[in-house]
């Protein structure tokens, strides 16, 4: 990795905030303010935790199976000249909020045309999935109400609980007889359950059918973050809560992201017409947030348009899954089977892991790694993400080289 002390000025030794003529000061009381995160850094590199920015190039070479690009998407030219066509037309930015100049007729057509796909009766679009989640959870519960969050649910749906500031009760993982104990000990609150469809560190799917009957037997909406179910389960990857059944129900909202399956960027929330209305009056990261910029709006739409057109992408990205994991796990390491597009490698420990994948990466391929607190469970993990363009010999090339990597400890 190079370095970058190069572009820097002067004496990387020198305080920035301090004269640098006067050695006979004493201690700048500026930097006592946040002094304690030196400690914070100790810490975190005694415990093997430390994060890196590696901003990567255009074209990097890695085979690359650490993003969320599941259907190969992000650069189609079909897809990029979309993008490109949308800031040419309507500009870089949004330019405001949704309800004040962020809103366009792109924007409408992708909301209309991703309900339709996905079988809701309307879409709302936001700047992130991680916006969404606040969104639908803040606006949909009440202070004096009840939320039943899955152990396992993604960082922005924790977030949501606790911006809510209804009481949160977390059950254990994918465990409805649970969520019916917590519900039935409160039968005269509102109440939602929320969860992913597909958890993103193990790759496994929710019981949504069971769940979707729990909340109707205490009366509770459901909320399910389906980032990672859109795009590769369902009928030509219109999603989990589409191949459960439970796609524009009355009581059913789901969460997405155009980040991941659609190559773009950005969220949605979709549900009912009367859900959508409300999160457009009440969702205050809907209604103080900048709209999403035209070009992540015109990508992603042209991405919904060719999956609808290549229903076949969907099952490719779940072939090479079931892939990945059948070769790893005959070459002795422990993988989780996967339910779509996530499969992961367990290892022995956060510093393996990390020495893991940065080996990976050294012979040309790109991992994800995820570590304590990252993992609900405490276990450090390799994740490799099953794209649908991945050839049959690049599937052979990532298993080699994440074999011959593996540490000790790892099988």
């Amino acid at each position: 990795m190079p370095s970058y002390a190069e572009d820097l000025p002067g004496d990387l030794h020198e305080d920035p905030y301090g004269d640098p003529q006067d050695r006979t000061a004493g201690p700048d009381p500026r930097r006592a303010a946040f002094g304690w995160t030196e400690a914070a850094a100790r810490q975190r590199a005694a415990a093997g935790l430390v994060r890196t920015l590696r901003p990567r190039t255009a074209e990097s070479g890695l085979l690359d199976l650490a993003g969320n690009d599941y259907l190969g998407l992000t650069r189609r030219p079909e897809i990029t000249e979309a993008a490109a066509e949308a800031a040419r037309r309507w500009g870089a930015g949004s330019t405001g909020s949704r309800l004040v100049t962020g809103s366009t007729r792109l924007h409408a057509r992708l909301e209309s045309e991703l309900a339709a796909f996905c079988g809701f009766e309307a879409a709302l679009v936001f700047s992130s999935g991680y916006t969404a989640n606040l969104a639908a959870l803040t606006a949909l519960s009440a202070r004096d109400g009840l939320i039943v969050s899955d152990a396992g649910n993604h960082a922005s749906i924790v977030d949501g609980c606790r911006l809510a500031r209804a009481e949160t009760a977390v059950v254990p993982h994918a465990d409805p007889e649970a969520v019916a104990k917590t519900l039935s000990a409160h039968p005269d609150r509102r109440a939602l359950v929320v969860s992913d469809s597909v958890f993103s560190v193990d790759g496994d799917r929710a019981p949504l059918t069971a769940l979707a009957e729990t909340c109707r037997a205490y009366g509770a909406g459901l909320v399910v973050d389906d980032a990672h179910g859109f795009g590769v389960l369902g009928d030509g990857g219109r999603g989990a809560l589409h191949e459960a059944g439970l796609a524009g129900d009355p009581d059913v909202v789901a969460t997405l992201t155009l980040s991941k399956s659609l190559g773009s960027q950005g969220g949605a929330v979709l549900g009912p017409d009367r859900v959508i209305e409300h999160l457009v009056n009440a969702a205050r990261t809907f209604i103080f947030d900048t709209g999403l910029a035209p070009a992540a709006a015109g990508g992603a739409l042209a991405s919904l348009r060719l999956i609808a057109a290549e229903p076949a992408l969907a099952a490719r990205a779940r072939t090479v899954a079931t892939t990945l994991h059948r070769l790893l796990t005959e070459a002795g390491l422990t993988a989780v089977r996967p339910d779509a597009a996530v499969v992961s490698v367990r290892a022995p420990g956060p510093s393996e892991a990390l020495r893991w994948a940065a080996d990976c990466r050294e012979l040309g391929l790109g991992v994800g790694c995820f570590r304590p607190p990252s993992v609900p469970d405490g276990v450090s993990r390799l994740r490799l993400t099953a794209r649908a363009d991945l050839t049959d010999a690049q599937i052979e090339q990532a298993v080699a080289t994440i074999v011959r990597t593996a540490p000790e400890g790892a099988a």
